[in-house]
């Protein structure tokens, strides 16, 4: 059967998005959810922060989206006094794993002085390398104390979505001293039959001149092992070059990571045990 390429519609896109998370095993029955914590100083005013996810993938995971402290502030202890609260949330959560991702001009020492080991490295087209980190809370991790406490006179509480914007601006700020500002374009396609049936689809984002990531890529039950997987990642590929990626990167479980591996990707990086029983991979492709 001939299968043209679509637009992806919002409909179709949600209707991904459930197909797979039937397909990835899950731990925990709770949905995701969102945390943000912040710590003010004497003035009510917003010197650092993080924002982060629990049960992601409905995983016992937490993830650490982002964390920020204002550059006035540091070296006092108040990013170990964050996250030793997120690591406490991640506990009262039922949560065993905190991730978190970093840069070479970013905090990668201080994270491993609180245990945390890097699981993935990426060489960026700027010189930068990203890392990802992981953290096992029921492991034996003596505390990092740090040398400067004085940070913790300050008031570390539950913050709002607003409070999150904040945190956000402050370390997009410090990010582009650092990196220059891509363009980002997606590519939501489909493949759909003559009818107009929906097939096979992927969701994918690309940083002009940098990288594209393939966030999801799913084909219907009766239709896998026709090529259709195989077709759609050759037209984002396609869509990457044109746009001047240089690399394609994802994210895969054991119970996928063939599939890449059969259309030229390599691993970068694995995460063990994560969901439990399971292990994930986070893959690569030169094009």
């Amino acid at each position: 059967m001939e299968y043209g390429l679509e637009d992806l519609t919002n409909e179709e896109a949600e209707y991904i998005g459930e197909g797979i998370n039937e397909i990835v095993p899950h731990e925990v029955d709770a949905d995701e959810e969102e945390f943000v914590l912040k710590v003010e100083n004497e003035n009510g005013e917003i010197i650092g922060g993080c924002i982060a996810e629990a049960y992601e993938y409905r995983w016992s995971r937490v993830f650490l989206n982002t964390l920020w402290v204002d550059e006035r502030f540091r070296h006092h202890g108040i990013g170990s006094m964050i996250l030793r609260e997120v690591e406490r949330t991640a506990r009262e959560k039922g949560c065993r794993v905190v991730t978190l991702g970093t840069a070479s001009y970013m905090a990668r020492p201080f994270y491993e002085k609180h245990g945390f080991t890097v699981f993935t490295t990426l060489k960026k087209a700027n010189g930068y390398i990203s890392y990802s980190l992981v953290k096992y809370l029921d492991g034996e991790t003596p505390e990092y104390v740090p040398s400067d406490n004085s940070g913790a006179r300050f008031r570390l509480s539950l913050g709002s979505d607003g409070d999150a914007e904040i945190i956000e601006n402050g370390i997009r700020a410090y990010s582009e001293l650092y990196e220059p500002k891509y363009e980002n374009v997606g590519f939501y396609k489909k493949l759909a039959d003559r009818d107009g049936r929906f097939a096979a689809g992927v969701i994918a984002d690309a940083d002009k001149g940098e990288a594209c990531f393939v966030e999801a890529l799913f084909v219907e039950k009766p239709l896998r092992l026709q090529g259709l997987g195989t077709r759609l990642l050759k037209e984002t590929e396609e869509f990457a070059r044109a746009n001047g990626a240089s690399v394609m990167l994802t994210s895969a479980g054991d119970w996928n990571v063939g599939f890449f591996k059969k259309n030229g990707y390599e691993l970068r990086g694995e995460l063990r045990d994560v969901p439990k029983g399971h292990d994930c991979y986070e893959l690569f492709k030169t094009i």
